[in-house]
Protein backbone atom coordinates (compact mmCIF):
# COMPACT_ATOMS: atom_id res chain seq x y z
CA UNK A 1 0.00 0.00 0.00
CA UNK A 2 1.83 3.44 -1.20
CA UNK A 3 2.54 6.03 1.81
CA UNK A 4 0.05 3.96 4.21
CA UNK A 5 -0.13 5.48 7.59
CA UNK A 6 0.98 3.38 10.48
CA UNK A 7 -2.46 2.40 11.44
CA UNK A 8 -3.31 1.18 7.83
CA UNK A 9 0.28 -0.97 7.60
CA UNK A 10 -0.62 -2.66 10.69
CA UNK A 11 -4.93 -3.26 9.37
CA UNK A 12 -2.81 -4.28 6.38
CA UNK A 13 -0.67 -6.92 7.98
CA UNK A 14 -3.81 -8.08 9.75
CA UNK A 15 -5.76 -8.38 6.26
CA UNK A 16 -2.83 -9.89 4.76
CA UNK A 17 -2.94 -12.82 7.78
CA UNK A 18 -6.59 -13.43 7.66
CA UNK A 19 -6.95 -13.47 3.81
CA UNK A 20 -3.68 -15.87 2.76
CA UNK A 21 -5.36 -19.08 2.68
CA UNK A 22 -8.50 -17.70 1.14
CA UNK A 23 -9.18 -19.06 -2.28
CA UNK A 24 -8.06 -17.87 -5.59
CA UNK A 25 -10.84 -18.47 -7.53
CA UNK A 26 -14.11 -19.37 -8.24
CA UNK A 27 -17.50 -17.58 -6.07
CA UNK A 28 -15.22 -17.24 -2.84
CA UNK A 29 -12.49 -15.12 -4.45
CA UNK A 30 -14.78 -13.02 -5.96
CA UNK A 31 -16.80 -12.10 -2.75
CA UNK A 32 -13.45 -11.94 -0.88
CA UNK A 33 -12.13 -9.48 -3.20
CA UNK A 34 -15.97 -7.37 -3.27
CA UNK A 35 -15.56 -7.58 0.13
CA UNK A 36 -12.26 -6.07 -0.05
CA UNK A 37 -13.10 -3.22 -2.17
CA UNK A 38 -16.36 -2.28 0.19
CA UNK A 39 -14.18 -1.86 2.64
CA UNK A 40 -11.55 0.05 0.71
CA UNK A 41 -14.05 2.55 -0.28
CA UNK A 42 -15.31 2.87 3.31
CA UNK A 43 -11.78 3.53 4.68
CA UNK A 44 -11.63 6.11 2.14
CA UNK A 45 -15.03 7.64 2.91
CA UNK A 46 -14.39 7.70 6.74
CA UNK A 47 -14.26 11.55 6.68
CA UNK A 48 -17.24 12.65 4.83
CA UNK A 49 -19.52 9.36 6.04
CA UNK A 50 -18.38 10.89 9.56
CA UNK A 51 -19.31 14.37 8.58
CA UNK A 52 -22.41 13.59 7.14
CA UNK A 53 -23.97 11.50 10.01
CA UNK A 54 -22.68 14.77 12.17
CA UNK A 55 -24.98 16.63 9.83
CA UNK A 56 -27.90 14.16 9.79
CA UNK A 57 -27.59 14.12 13.39
CA UNK A 58 -27.74 17.79 14.36
CA UNK A 59 -30.94 18.47 12.34
CA UNK A 60 -32.46 14.98 14.24
CA UNK A 61 -31.48 15.49 17.42
CA UNK A 62 -30.05 18.95 18.53
CA UNK A 63 -32.16 21.34 20.29
CA UNK A 64 -33.18 24.72 19.30
CA UNK A 65 -32.81 26.26 22.55
CA UNK A 66 -29.23 25.69 23.72
CA UNK A 67 -26.98 28.59 23.39
CA UNK A 68 -24.50 27.17 20.50
CA UNK A 69 -25.69 27.61 17.20
CA UNK A 70 -26.32 24.38 15.33
CA UNK A 71 -24.00 25.75 12.53
CA UNK A 72 -21.58 26.41 15.27
CA UNK A 73 -21.87 23.03 16.34
CA UNK A 74 -21.08 21.74 13.15
CA UNK A 75 -17.80 23.72 12.66
CA UNK A 76 -16.44 22.03 16.06
CA UNK A 77 -17.37 18.75 15.27
CA UNK A 78 -15.82 19.04 11.84
CA UNK A 79 -12.57 20.05 13.34
CA UNK A 80 -12.44 17.15 15.99
CA UNK A 81 -12.73 14.88 13.13
CA UNK A 82 -10.41 16.55 11.21
CA UNK A 83 -8.04 16.26 14.40
CA UNK A 84 -9.17 12.42 15.00
CA UNK A 85 -8.15 11.90 11.71
CA UNK A 86 -4.64 13.05 12.60
CA UNK A 87 -4.44 11.80 15.58
CA UNK A 88 -5.54 8.46 15.14
CA UNK A 89 -3.07 8.31 11.97
CA UNK A 90 -6.11 7.99 9.19
CA UNK A 91 -3.93 10.90 7.43
CA UNK A 92 -0.91 11.57 7.09
CA UNK A 93 0.31 15.18 7.31
CA UNK A 94 1.70 15.60 3.73
CA UNK A 95 -2.15 14.37 2.92
CA UNK A 96 -3.38 17.25 4.98
CA UNK A 97 -1.83 20.10 2.87
CA UNK A 98 -3.58 19.16 0.48
CA UNK A 99 -6.81 18.70 2.23
CA UNK A 100 -6.82 22.30 3.21
CA UNK A 101 -5.99 23.01 -0.05
CA UNK A 102 -9.87 21.67 -0.82
CA UNK A 103 -10.78 23.37 2.16
CA UNK A 104 -10.08 26.80 0.81
CA UNK A 105 -10.95 26.64 -2.64
CA UNK A 106 -14.15 25.39 -1.55
CA UNK A 107 -15.10 28.16 0.87
CA UNK A 108 -14.22 30.79 -1.86
CA UNK A 109 -16.41 29.24 -4.10
CA UNK A 110 -19.20 29.11 -1.07
CA UNK A 111 -18.70 33.12 -0.62
CA UNK A 112 -19.39 33.68 -3.90
CA UNK A 113 -22.34 31.32 -4.28
CA UNK A 114 -24.30 32.49 -1.89
CA UNK A 115 -23.55 36.22 -2.08
CA UNK A 116 -25.38 35.48 -6.27
CA UNK A 117 -28.25 33.15 -4.57
CA UNK A 118 -27.16 29.89 -5.46
CA UNK A 119 -27.97 28.17 -2.56
CA UNK A 120 -27.71 29.26 1.12
CA UNK A 121 -27.38 28.70 4.55
CA UNK A 122 -29.08 29.09 7.87
CA UNK A 123 -27.83 32.58 9.37
CA UNK A 124 -26.86 31.63 12.87
CA UNK A 125 -23.70 31.21 14.49
CA UNK A 126 -20.52 33.13 14.82
CA UNK A 127 -18.20 30.56 13.18
CA UNK A 128 -18.96 31.80 9.35
CA UNK A 129 -17.24 34.18 6.75
CA UNK A 130 -20.80 36.27 5.61
CA UNK A 131 -23.35 34.10 5.13
CA UNK A 132 -21.16 30.88 4.76
CA UNK A 133 -20.83 28.87 8.18
CA UNK A 134 -16.98 27.37 8.58
CA UNK A 135 -17.81 23.64 8.59
CA UNK A 136 -18.95 24.16 4.45
CA UNK A 137 -15.44 24.21 3.83
CA UNK A 138 -14.97 20.58 5.56
CA UNK A 139 -17.47 19.28 3.16
CA UNK A 140 -15.00 20.32 0.42
CA UNK A 141 -11.86 18.79 2.56
CA UNK A 142 -14.26 15.58 2.83
CA UNK A 143 -13.94 15.16 -1.06
CA UNK A 144 -9.98 16.16 -0.61
CA UNK A 145 -10.11 13.19 2.07
CA UNK A 146 -11.36 10.85 -0.29
CA UNK A 147 -9.25 11.85 -3.50
CA UNK A 148 -6.18 10.99 -1.32
CA UNK A 149 -7.14 8.60 0.45
CA UNK A 150 -8.52 6.17 -2.36
CA UNK A 151 -5.31 6.52 -4.14
CA UNK A 152 -3.30 4.93 -1.88
CA UNK A 153 -5.72 2.37 -0.47
CA UNK A 154 -5.88 0.62 -4.35
CA UNK A 155 -2.26 1.75 -5.05
CA UNK A 156 -3.58 3.99 -7.84
CA UNK A 157 -1.97 3.40 -11.34
CA UNK A 158 -2.82 5.25 -14.95
CA UNK A 159 -2.01 4.16 -18.31
CA UNK A 160 -1.81 6.91 -20.86
CA UNK A 161 -2.34 9.63 -18.06
CA UNK A 162 -2.65 12.83 -19.77
CA UNK A 163 0.34 15.95 -18.89
CA UNK A 164 -0.35 16.98 -15.76
CA UNK A 165 0.42 21.28 -16.99
CA UNK A 166 -2.79 20.37 -19.82
CA UNK A 167 -4.86 19.23 -16.96
CA UNK A 168 -3.92 21.90 -14.61
CA UNK A 169 -4.90 24.35 -17.54
CA UNK A 170 -8.79 22.43 -17.67
CA UNK A 171 -9.14 22.64 -13.91
CA UNK A 172 -8.16 26.26 -13.91
CA UNK A 173 -10.73 27.04 -16.40
CA UNK A 174 -13.28 24.96 -14.57
CA UNK A 175 -12.70 26.49 -11.05
CA UNK A 176 -13.19 29.87 -13.62
CA UNK A 177 -16.24 28.49 -15.21
CA UNK A 178 -17.51 28.37 -11.79
CA UNK A 179 -17.69 31.89 -10.81
CA UNK A 180 -17.78 33.56 -14.42
CA UNK A 181 -21.13 31.40 -15.77
CA UNK A 182 -23.07 34.19 -13.75
CA UNK A 183 -21.88 36.88 -15.42
CA UNK A 184 -20.68 35.23 -19.01
CA UNK A 185 -21.09 32.99 -21.23
CA UNK A 186 -21.81 28.97 -19.16
CA UNK A 187 -18.42 26.86 -20.68
CA UNK A 188 -19.37 24.09 -18.72
CA UNK A 189 -20.06 22.21 -22.27
CA UNK A 190 -16.78 23.00 -23.58
CA UNK A 191 -14.79 22.53 -20.59
CA UNK A 192 -16.97 19.09 -20.57
CA UNK A 193 -15.69 18.23 -24.24
CA UNK A 194 -12.10 18.97 -22.70
CA UNK A 195 -11.91 16.97 -19.91
CA UNK A 196 -13.67 13.66 -22.09
CA UNK A 197 -11.05 14.02 -24.91
CA UNK A 198 -7.94 14.86 -22.20
CA UNK A 199 -8.96 11.69 -20.35
CA UNK A 200 -10.83 9.23 -22.35
CA UNK A 201 -7.73 6.94 -23.24
CA UNK A 202 -7.05 6.63 -19.36
CA UNK A 203 -7.27 3.83 -17.74
CA UNK A 204 -6.92 3.49 -13.90
CA UNK A 205 -5.57 0.13 -12.62
CA UNK A 206 -6.87 -0.48 -8.94
CA UNK A 207 -5.73 -3.25 -7.06
CA UNK A 208 -8.20 -5.01 -4.37
CA UNK A 209 -6.73 -7.82 -3.07
CA UNK A 210 -5.16 -10.42 -5.23
CA UNK A 211 -7.13 -8.30 -8.31
CA UNK A 212 -6.25 -5.07 -9.88
CA UNK A 213 -9.61 -3.66 -11.72
CA UNK A 214 -9.03 -1.93 -14.99
CA UNK A 215 -11.56 1.28 -15.19
CA UNK A 216 -11.99 3.76 -17.76
CA UNK A 217 -10.80 6.70 -15.99
CA UNK A 218 -13.76 8.92 -16.86
CA UNK A 219 -16.08 6.28 -15.72
CA UNK A 220 -14.80 6.25 -12.20
CA UNK A 221 -14.83 9.81 -12.12
CA UNK A 222 -18.71 9.65 -12.98
CA UNK A 223 -18.97 7.10 -10.07
CA UNK A 224 -17.60 9.51 -7.39
CA UNK A 225 -19.26 12.06 -9.13
CA UNK A 226 -23.07 9.87 -8.23
CA UNK A 227 -22.01 9.48 -4.75
CA UNK A 228 -21.26 12.73 -4.03
CA UNK A 229 -24.74 13.80 -5.50
CA UNK A 230 -26.50 11.30 -3.35
CA UNK A 231 -24.50 12.32 -0.17
CA UNK A 232 -25.47 16.24 -1.45
CA UNK A 233 -29.26 15.10 -1.50
CA UNK A 234 -28.82 14.18 2.24
CA UNK A 235 -27.10 16.99 3.03
CA UNK A 236 -29.89 19.28 1.96
CA UNK A 237 -32.75 16.80 3.72
CA UNK A 238 -30.90 17.57 6.80
CA UNK A 239 -30.91 21.15 6.25
CA UNK A 240 -27.28 21.85 6.04
CA UNK A 241 -28.09 24.13 2.95
CA UNK A 242 -30.90 24.61 0.66
CA UNK A 243 -30.80 25.64 -3.14
CA UNK A 244 -33.17 27.98 -4.34
CA UNK A 245 -35.62 25.56 -5.33
CA UNK A 246 -35.83 23.90 -1.93
CA UNK A 247 -36.83 26.93 -0.20
CA UNK A 248 -40.69 26.16 0.14
CA UNK A 249 -39.97 22.70 1.21
CA UNK A 250 -36.88 19.63 0.43
CA UNK A 251 -37.27 18.17 -3.16
CA UNK A 252 -34.41 16.22 -4.73
CA UNK A 253 -31.23 18.12 -5.67
CA UNK A 254 -31.43 18.55 -9.68
CA UNK A 255 -29.62 16.14 -11.82
CA UNK A 256 -28.20 18.68 -13.36
CA UNK A 257 -25.59 19.14 -10.61
CA UNK A 258 -24.40 15.94 -11.87
CA UNK A 259 -22.51 17.75 -14.24
CA UNK A 260 -21.00 20.37 -11.98
CA UNK A 261 -19.87 17.50 -9.31
CA UNK A 262 -18.10 15.81 -12.55
CA UNK A 263 -15.98 18.86 -13.25
CA UNK A 264 -15.43 19.20 -9.56
CA UNK A 265 -13.83 15.84 -9.82
CA UNK A 266 -11.20 16.95 -12.41
CA UNK A 267 -10.25 19.84 -9.91
CA UNK A 268 -10.21 17.36 -7.03
CA UNK A 269 -7.66 15.09 -8.87
CA UNK A 270 -5.88 17.77 -10.18
CA UNK A 271 -4.94 18.67 -6.83
CA UNK A 272 -4.25 15.47 -5.79
CA UNK A 273 -1.71 14.75 -8.76
CA UNK A 274 0.85 17.67 -7.32
CA UNK A 275 0.84 15.30 -4.11
CA UNK A 276 0.44 11.81 -5.58
CA UNK A 277 1.67 12.31 -9.39
CA UNK A 278 0.55 9.58 -11.40
CA UNK A 279 2.47 6.45 -11.74
CA UNK A 280 2.30 3.80 -13.93
CA UNK A 281 0.77 0.22 -12.75
CA UNK A 282 2.43 -1.47 -10.23
CA UNK A 283 3.55 -4.25 -13.17
CA UNK A 284 4.88 -1.75 -15.03
CA UNK A 285 6.94 -0.16 -12.36
CA UNK A 286 8.51 -3.65 -11.34
CA UNK A 287 9.56 -4.21 -15.19
CA UNK A 288 6.83 -7.02 -15.62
Amino acid sequence: MQRATSLERRIDAAAHRLLRDAPANGIRAFLVEFAVFVLKQAWACIFGAALLVVIVAARLWYPDDVALARNDALTIAAVLIQVAMLVFRLESGRELWVILLFHVTGTVMELFKTDVGSWAYAADGILRIGGVPLFSGFMYAAVGSYMVRVYRLFDLGFTRYPRRWLTALVALAIYANFFAHHYWWDARWVLLIAVLVLWLPTVMHARVWRRTLRIPLLLAFAGVAVFIYFAENIGTLAGAWAYPDQADGWQPVSPSKLVSWFLLMIISVVLVTWVYPPKAPARARAGT
